[in-house]
């Protein structure tokens, strides 16, 4: 069995390692990977492994935008330090789920299903319900995107979601601005970015807007039941609330 490990701690990779050899010595670990950015690079390169041990929070992200820039159809073992509250969406299909450590029984457990199913379903596996596991694990956990990386020049940065003041698209670019006026484009449209924040922080404002709470410097009432915002920090064009947002985004703010 051929096993792709994507665990951005090495202690807990490096245990995965250990206890698949102990399942059986003749696996083989492809590749250990510590990022997102890796991992679709790796999975893009390379013919898809029989398993992928994938841990939920990675050095530069959640795993699940892995899923939005490469198809997986084999098995997936997702690991994570966070309680059991996502096992109904790991149930199903190809895919499981294990608490860390892993214990070595459960992994054995996990890994004799994954053994049957290709067994049983040959090696052209269902594809991941993404979309179902991560709307249990924000549903359940409120496991949201807590930083995004970013270029500086010829640097990557890692920018906190606490830090940013807004999201903002023009001419099919998407730019993070941060309380302190920062500007960087980041490589995400926003209507998934606010699948990636917490709803109690961020608000869709428009198709071109998403702002952070304090970013709400004033609101004024405005024509026909809309309401007018002031940014900080500023954006040079008015920011409008429809009303059919309005009532939304009023109680938004009293939460």
């Amino acid at each position: 069995m051929k096993v792709l490990i994507i665990e951005d701690e090495a202690l807990a990779a490096e245990r995965l390692g250990k206890l698949l050899y102990e399942y059986n010595p003749s696996t083989q670990v492809l590749a250990v990977l510590t990022s997102v950015e890796g991992a679709v690079k790796w999975l893009q390169e390379h013919d898809l492994p029989d398993l992928l041990l994938l841990d939920i929070h990675l050095s530069d992200g959640l795993c699940f935008d892995i899923f939005k820039q490469v198809r997986v159809k084999c098995p997936v073992i997702f690991t994570t330090a966070y309680d059991q509250y996502a096992l109904e969406a790991f149930q199903v299909h190809s895919i499981d789920y294990l608490l860390k450590p892993v214990q070595f029984s459960k992994l054995v457990q996990s890994l004799d299903k994954m053994q049957e199913l290709r067994r049983t379903l040959g090696p052209a596996q269902t594809e991941i319900p993404i979309n179902e596991v991560v709307q249990i694990i924000q549903r359940k956990e409120g496991s949201y995107k807590s930083r995004f990386m970013v270029k500086m020049g010829a640097k990557i940065k890692a920018i906190k979601t606490v830090d940013i003041a807004y999201f903002f698209s023009s001419n099919k670019l998407t730019l993070l601005v941060t309380r302190d006026n920062q500007k960087f484009p980041v490589d995400y449209a926003l209507d998934d970015l606010i699948q990636l924040l917490d709803p109690s922080q961020f608000f869709h404002i428009n198709r071109k807007l998403i702002i952070s709470f304090d970013a709400a410097k004033e609101i004024h009432p405005y024509f026909k039941g809309r309401l007018k915002l002031v940014l900080h920090p500023p954006l040079d064009e008015d920011i409008v609330i429809s009303s059919e947002k309005t009532p939304a985004f009023k109680s938004w703010l009293d939460q």
